[in-house]
């Protein structure tokens, strides 16, 4: 899963300088650990599928569909997939093998790159072979040890703990691969669920995306038929949200990063060739 955990500098004076809705950009966070287990108020419910349908699509087509999910048994069923797929995802080795190339392991490497995962807290067992964690004896290691049902136990109990989960799903009459409209759904979709990401933060709460699943098409097929998706539209995403506790310990594995690049490694001026002054 991605990732209030994310470590960060404070914000710079210049984003201090600006109003409520540019601090709030820079405040975002994704939610790595426990929620409180309260329910989520209806109206913050609301709220929060309202804002996201306030966002920019093509046409003012609206793409988006989202399913609200409280019941139990399904939050218990989403999160048993979940951690199941982790676990599968970690003893065969694909996570490691799909996502290495995102993982910094010294805080020189993190700081010239800006970019990334810094490995610098992981399970007790573990730590010892931190750079041979991503290979066929470090994965050999992980087995013994069992370290892939334990972080799906963790998975699964992440998702089990959360009191609301969010499907977004995209209209197949807009959402079309391979043409325009399905580019431009996807980018109707990210615009609505950052205005989500941004309005959490100003209710006390969280988010975080449930990604395991997604990794694994039989999962993912089985979530579909979990939240009975019908055939005109098409499961692109679950998130987990709830209320924030007072202080949370990082996880045992952080997935988080508030490192961003300078401006001269992504931005340029007048032409490619020219990077951006930081």
């Amino acid at each position: 899963m991605t990732t209030d955990l994310d470590r960060s500098a404070p914000p710079a004076e210049s984003e201090r300088a600006y109003g409520d809705l540019v601090r709030g950009i820079f405040a975002r966070r994704t939610t790595n650990g426990p929620f409180r287990p309260d329910p989520v108020r209806v109206e913050h419910q609301h709220l929060l599928v309202r804002v996201a349908g306030a966002a920019p699509s093509h046409f003012n087509s609206q793409p988006w569909r989202f399913v609200l999910v409280e019941d139990r048994d399904t939050i218990d069923r989403v999160a048993h997939l979940s951690g199941d797929s982790m676990r599968q995802l970690i003893e065969r080795g694909v996570f490691f093998e799909r996502y290495r190339k995102y993982f910094r392991f010294t805080e020189a490497e993190m700081d010239a790159r800006r970019d990334g995962i810094f490995i610098d807290h992981l399970p007790g067992p573990l730590r010892p072979f931190t750079r041979q964690v991503f290979s066929d004896a470090g994965l050999s290691v992980m087995r013994r040890l069992g370290v892939p049902a334990r972080l799906g136990r963790d998975n699964e109990k992440l998702v089990a703990g959360s009191p609301l989960l969010l499907a977004v799903l995209l209209d197949r009459e807009e959402y079309r691969p391979g043409e325009l409209s399905g580019f431009y759904s996807l980018f109707g979709m990210g615009a609505a669920m950052e205005n989500v990401w941004l309005t959490v933060g100003e209710l006390g709460m969280g988010i975080q995306f449930v990604s395991t699943p997604m990794e694994i098409p039989e999962a993912w097929a089985e979530l579909a038929r979990v939240l009975r998706v019908p055939d005109h539209l098409e499961l692109m995403a679950v998130y987990r949200l709830g209320y924030l506790p007072e202080g949370q310990a990082r996880p045992s594995i952080d997935w988080s990063s508030r490192h961003r690049k300078r401006l001269s490694q992504y931005v340029y001026r007048e032409t490619c060739e020219t990077p951006e002054r930081d």
